[in-house]
């Protein structure tokens, strides 16, 4: 799954505010923070921005 990267640009992690990566062969979205560390599940071709769906790293 590819997301553009317009996307990738303005998505933030709703915890911690910082910058959304992809985690490579899955359909997640990994915040770049040290300290939060939440992957954020993308279903449909939509992330879900939810901390309550999220799964620590």
């Amino acid at each position: 799954m590819k997301i553009d990267d317009w996307l990738l640009d303005i998505l933030a992690c709703p915890a911690c505010k910082s910058p959304l990566n992809p985690v490579p062969e899955t359909d997640e979205l990994a915040c770049t923070s040290q300290t939060c560390g939440l992957v954020y599940p993308i279903r449909d071709d939509i992330p879900v921005l939810l901390v309550d769906e999220a799964r620590r790293a």
